[in-house]
């Protein structure tokens, strides 16, 4: 070695001393600076290397349940319910994930009774906030709704510190029966028929009480609880497909890439339905408080021999004419706040008039999928049982 490139060598060495020492101190700082950050931010945990930052404007309620860590926050998107770290519903935009997880099952329930009538008994389970009851109950068919949670504390304190949700009418409905327990149990034993079952509950976590309602075995039970032209729907995590683009997920035919088979079970979900009912079909929306979009599954099987229907048939006028017939408000939903704007609900709205989000334009767009997505779930062939569960991040 020439004495230039011994000098080179020396100073190499140094610069990867002062690299190391200076990575030593940062370290050392790290868990300071992250701790002044949650006095001011909210995290929210999106996947492996992601996280969606917001300013913590205000903390109105923290507590630990018999089951979760219960917050109320407020953000960007405003009043916000956040159980163990992760967002569950936001002022400015529940309306967005509620309204795409109800309406579109109970329309075509509807359409699958060849657009007479329309649902007249609905199961939810989950849905702590009462959103979604709130959403089920504008359909002016609907005589007999059953809600099922487990946390009796996280109804108890969207009540109070989320009003605009309308959980206080939605709870004293004479229509509504409410039971704090859980779900599975409740199906499991219970010998009653429903028009549409509806999953609102938490994401397939390993350690979450949820993930038995995400399985093969489940939603083969499910499916002799419902009608005739009956409608099961759930919400099925993140849409997201970027983390999944070069990835393929363990079980599929080709197993060379990576697994995500913890942070992605929108595909599984979807097809894990597919084995028990005719028809199983995946849609999106956008969250902005989610920070990506969303995935549902909803399933059915077919009204006959004949060609396979498919939510994309309804147009958008008929969509919208349905709306027209069958939406009502709720008397007593107090100020509704989305995008800033606060919205006064007297209970004489109808139709269009009762919606914030879903419309005959925007039940189709549910049902387009992008070609990334459509190819990355084509790729998937996992199925969620008992003894073989996906787990979400």
């Amino acid at each position: 070695m020439s004495r230039h490139d011994d000098l080179i060598e020396k100073e190499r060495a140094k610069a990867g001393f002062r690299y190391v020492e200076g990575c030593r101190r940062f370290n050392i700082m790290i868990p300071a600076c992250q701790f002044l950050l949650t006095l001011f931010c909210h995290f929210q945990e999106i996947g492996p290397g992601l996280r969606l930052d917001m300013e913590l404007k205000r903390l109105l309620h923290t507590s630990l349940s018999e089951f979760q860590e219960v917050q109320v926050v407020e953000t960007y998107f405003g009043m916000t319910l956040v159980t163990d770290g992760k967002t569950q519903s936001a002022a400015h935009d529940e309306f967005v994930y509620h309204e795409s997880l109800v309406h579109p099952p109970l329309f075509i329930n509807a359409m699958l009774n060849n657009g007479s009538g329309g649902p007249k008994s609905v199961f939810i389970g989950g849905g702590g906030e009462l959103a979604t009851a709130r959403e089920v109950l504008k359909h002016n068919t609907i005589e007999r709704l059953v809600m099922v949670d487990l946390d009796g504390d996280v109804i108890e304190v969207c009540k109070k510190y989320l009003p605009e949700w309308g959980g206080e009418t939605v709870a004293n409905h004479p229509k509504m029966e409410l039971i704090i327990g859980d779900a599975h149990k409740y199906l499991t034993e219970t010998s009653e028929k429903f028009d549409v079952i509806c999953m609102d509950i938490s994401d397939p976590i390993e350690a979450g009480p949820g993930i038995a309602l995400y399985t093969q075995e489940f939603y083969k039970h499910a499916s002799t609880l419902l009608n005739d032209n009956g409608v099961f729907v759930t919400q099925a995590g993140s849409a997201d497909f970027i983390p999944h683009v070069h990835a393929v997920p363990s079980g599929s035919a080709d197993e060379s890439g990576d697994s995500n088979k913890e942070s992605w079970c929108f595909a599984a979900i979807t097809n894990t339905l597919a084995t028990v009912f005719d028809s199983a079909v995946p849609y999106t929306c956008q969250v902005p408080s989610f920070g990506e979009d969303w995935g549902f599954v909803l399933a059915f099987n077919q009204k006959s021999s004949g060609a396979a229907w498919h939510p994309r048939h309804m147009g958008a006028e008929e969509v919208d004419l349905m709306i027209k017939d069958r939406i009502e408000n709720i008397p007593g939903i107090p100020a509704h706040h989305s995008t800033g704007q606060t919205r006064e609900y007297t209970g004489s709205e109808r139709g269009e008039d009762a919606l914030l989000h879903y419309d005959g334009e925007i039940h189709r767009a549910l049902f387009s999928l992008s070609k990334p997505l459509r190819k990355g779930m084509k790729r998937d062939k996992r199925i969620m049982t008992v003894d073989n569960p996906v787990f979400m991040y």
